[in-house]
């Protein structure tokens, strides 16, 4: 077993970046496992990023954000899992 990072990252429609965040909020508070650590952040552009660490092997099966509703992103929401390579 291993660290590994999920990353959920999407863009708000112009003006819903709060909405969208909140959102984010509250389905990673409702995941079906507590990860070892959870961190949301915002950016320009009404984006919102979600990070979630587990122990875990890169190609367990882990619990992810959905896609939010079509009307609250201007895309595609991105995701993106990293396994751990050490600490410096």
């Amino acid at each position: 077993m291993t660290t590994v990072a999920l990353m959920w990252e999407a863009r708000a429609v112009e003006g819903r970046g709060p909405e969208l965040l909140e959102w984010a909020r509250a389905q990673a508070d409702q995941l079906a496992r507590e990860p070892e650590r959870r961190e949301l952040f915002r950016a320009q552009q009404d984006r919102v990023l979600v990070i979630t660490w587990w122990q875990a092997n890169l190609t367990d099966e882990l619990p992810e954000l959905p896609e939010p509703e079509a009307e609250l992103i201007a895309r595609p929401v991105h995701r993106w899992r990293f396994e751990s390579a050490g600490t410096d």
